[in-house]
């Protein structure tokens, strides 16, 4: 059999099969009861808009909270790591191995109830949102933006200096935004990631004004014992991130043909 035939046959097997699996998940599938378990309309309806307006927005706003102040730690992280000062990259990279190497879980549980328990002190749920993502978050950050720093050529830094520029002036009006053209994608799949991660808000024990979409589908589906509520706190994560993993490829395009 020709190379072409034998391409041709194995595609059509292929193909073959997943037809035989689709139809196979239609005959033998209780569309009554998928319909009452995901699409029942009663408890969709039941969700709004109150409740799930508030919930996206809460996650929207946990997740801008935590990116910005985590992008503010990983840029000056990555300085640090790049420093000609050793007690800072140590210090650098023992925070970025530190924070990259325990789950964002465990960094919820102590800043939401190991802290105040040990210093007796109480902490803003916003605040603690802010500092268990964006620390976790600038972990990732600081590596990507000094990966984008010494992807800079060192002739930028090079014809800044001849021009009577000092370093840090260098740095900041050169370099700096030049690595952030070239990470913007990553930067972008960060805050797709902190999105997905802030669902981990629901461990601090929120009031009802204070839910985002994990904790509101979490109690939904507890009251009205249908899957529907999941359904639509998917639906909502995949509204903010789709968007999101668009704007990524766009920019890698972008960057593609800039360079």
């Amino acid at each position: 059999m020709r190379r072409r035939n034998r391409t041709r046959l194995i595609r059509t097997v292929q193909y073959g099969v997943l037809v035989a699996a689709v139809l196979a998940f239609a005959l033998a599938a209780d569309w009554g009861e998928l319909r009452r378990a995901f699409f029942d309309l009663g408890v969709a309806r039941a969700q709004f808009p109150e409740v799930v307006v508030t919930a996206l927005v809460n996650t929207v706003v946990y997740t801008m909270i935590g990116f910005g102040f985590g992008l503010a730690l990983g840029l000056l992280l990555a300085l640090m790591r790049l420093s000609r000062v050793p007690p800072y990259r140590w210090l650098a990279v023992g925070y970025i191995e530190f924070f990259r190497g325990i789950p964002a879980l465990l960094v919820f549980i102590a800043l939401g109830f190991g802290v105040p328990l040990a210093f007796q002190v109480s902490i803003n749920q916003y605040v603690t949102v802010m500092l268990a993502l964006g620390l976790v978050g600038a972990a990732y950050m600081a590596e990507t933006i000094r990966a984008g720093i010494q992807a800079v050529p060192k002739g930028q830094t090079e014809a800044a200096r001849s021009l009577g520029m000092s370093q840090s002036r260098a740095m900041v009006s050169i370099v700096i935004p030049q690595a952030f053209r070239i990470v913007l994608p990553p930067l972008a799949n960060e805050l797709i990631l902190l999105t997905k991660d802030s669902s981990l808000v629901y461990l601090l024990g929120l009031s009802m004004d204070q839910y985002e979409l994990t904790k509101f589908g979490r109690d939904a589906l507890n009251q009205h014992h249908s899957l529907t509520p999941i359904l639509i706190a998917g639906l909502f994560y995949l509204a903010l991130t789709l968007p999101l993993g668009h704007l990524v490829r766009r920019l890698e395009a972008r960057t593609a043909r800039a360079r």
